[in-house]
């Protein structure tokens, strides 16, 4: 048998609360392990995402993240979190880049607090009407405004502005139609919603399929890289930030920074903190 270290960190926590955040498990070296394996200790540990480390010519290290589903192009808290792992094992000082299936990432730090810079943003518009899809978040119609978009800035995703904060909290998401207008393909079906609230906070929540049921994501940073994009498409002046509230109605309440600069790169950022270590024999 191969002992395979690994990390359990948050992300996106708040400041004093280390059970905030968004859960993730890194493995420090995925070296051995193939796929099926890497996918099967994904659905072992649950969580919204693991990671494994490999070597990479392009940059710091290469990372592959998987759901308990399915393998991921790129997910905004395993980078930010994989990147204070990579920090910690290889004394890389406070940025390193991270190659993945969306291409390399840069990452940076200052202290405990992470930012990523995200992919350029691509688009596609939004088949189902706007009261379709507030059919599908179990809303009234005029809860949802218009400009529903998919966003790419690494991770596909369907972008939803709501009319109010509240909005965003009555969300019940019916599973049969989020398959159907949130599809990405057969084994992704998403959704993200979001509401402005005032002094510059925003507040979201992000459905997506386990197993047969509907679940919630306690922060989503590459959501938060999307809204960035989706800002942009809609004429946003720049430069702008926002701070992202979101996990509160799963009990795990996160922060995620949002920041476009004056030339439309997408940066988000969060703070990270390492909770245990461990050992898996295979």
């Amino acid at each position: 048998m191969t002992d395979y270290a690994y990390r359990l960190l948050n992300v996106f926590t708040l400041d004093g609360d280390r059970l905030s955040g968004n859960p993730l498990c890194v493995f420090e070296d995925g070296r051995g392990l193939d796929s099926a394996t890497m996918q099967a200790l994904a659905r072992q540990f649950n969580l919204s995402e693991t990671t494994f480390l490999f070597p990479s010519e392009k940059a710091t290290a290469a990372v592959r993240i998987f759901t308990p589903n399915y393998e991921m192009p790129f997910a905004g808290h395993p980078t930010l979190g994989t990147a204070h792992v990579v920090r910690a094992l290889r004394a890389t000082g406070d940025a390193v880049t991270l190659e993945m299936k969306a291409g390399v990432i840069p990452v940076t730090a200052e202290g405990d607090h992470w930012t990523l810079e995200a992919n350029a943003p691509r688009y596609r518009q939004v088949d189902a009407a706007p009261h379709r899809l507030a059919e599908m978040l179990g809303l009234p119609a005029d809860d949802v405004l218009d400009g529903p978009r998919w966003v790419n800035t690494g991770s596909e995703q369907l972008v939803i502005p709501l009319r109010s904060p509240e909005a965003v909290s009555r969300c019940q998401p019916v599973a049969s139609l989020l398959k159907r207008y949130g599809c990405v393909n057969d084994d992704r079906y998403l959704a993200y919603v979001f509401a402005e609230a005032g002094g510059g906070e925003i507040r979201a929540r992000f459905f997506f399929p386990k197993g047969t049921a509907i679940a919630e994501d306690p922060a989503t940073g590459s959501a938060c890289a999307n809204l960035g994009g989706w800002f942009l498409a809609r004429g946003a002046a720049l430069p702008f930030t926002r701070v992202i509230r979101q996990g509160d109605e799963v009990g795990r309440p996160s922060r995620l920074g949002l920041r476009v600069d004056g030339e439309g790169r997408i940066f988000v950022s969060g703070q990270v903190i390492e909770l245990g270590r461990g050992v898996i024999a295979l």
